[in-house]
């Protein structure tokens, strides 16, 4: 769901917490090495995002966090702010191209720049990977 995190906050955030979970805790921020990725490049994007990603004039960046049960891809455009609220049930994950990653949900999608030598970028993706395998609900075949 795409929400503009703006103005009225505070109810928005009740629903995000409902979607995604609540951050982590400190705690949790240092077990898992990093919840989240700031400045990354987003090179396309589905239209009703791209629509609001035009107002900035080609400077589009975003925020990736990793949330106990989903992540949050936030961007600002003109002088809003917006997130993309994916739970994991949701979010697929596909690197099509070498140099991008793209996150999908539904009718939504986002694709980020990931160069070569963005190792950091390669980690956390990876490490977004494990963590939503980890907590994916069991599978038939996991039944013994």
């Amino acid at each position: 769901m795409l929400f503009n995190i703006s103005k009225d906050f505070s109810e928005k955030r009740e629903e995000i917490n409902d979607l995604v979970g609540k951050p982590f805790s400190l705690e949790e921020r240092k077990k898992l090495d990093g919840v989240s990725l700031q400045n990354l490049t987003i090179t396309a994007a589905s239209i009703e995002i791209y629509n609001l990603l035009v107002l900035n004039e080609g400077n589009s960046q975003c925020h990736l966090e990793i949330r106990p049960k989903g992540v949050i891809i936030s961007f600002r455009a003109a002088t809003e702010s917006y997130s993309l609220v994916i739970p994991f049930f949701k979010l697929k994950i596909y690197k099509g191209r070498a140099e991008e990653y793209s996150f999908y949900k539904d009718n939504y999608f986002i694709k980020i720049w990931a160069g070569a030598e963005d190792k950091e970028l390669h980690a956390f993706i990876k490490k977004l990977r494990h963590y939503k395998a980890d907590k994916a609900l069991p599978r038939i075949e996991d039944e013994n």
